[in-house]
């Protein structure tokens, strides 16, 4: 952990605001502590936008269930949610 200590970058992503990291992490004095040491010396980036992989997700759900619509003449089905061609 020294050799790194203010020499490299760490990025951490998270969906929940600092104020709901406890009901993950368990413990207030943990978190407390976790986000005490991660704050320092930061730049915190707060984006508020539509999520790219979302929008991925369902753009390939849609493709698959076009595709398993196609594939009924075949009487192949194709699981929407992971793409899998299923037997018929």
């Amino acid at each position: 952990m020294l050799q790194r200590h203010e020499r490299s970058s760490t990025i951490v992503t998270s969906n929940l605001p600092f104020e709901e990291w406890t009901s993950v992490l368990g413990s207030e004095r943990l978190t407390g502590a976790l986000l005490d040491r991660l704050t320092h010396h930061v730049h915190i980036l707060t984006m508020n936008g539509d999520s790219y992989r979302l929008a991925q997700s369902t753009a390939r759900r849609r493709l698959s269930s076009k595709a398993a619509q196609d594939d009924t003449s075949t009487g192949e089905q194709i699981n929407p949610d992971t793409g899998e061609i299923l037997p018929a």
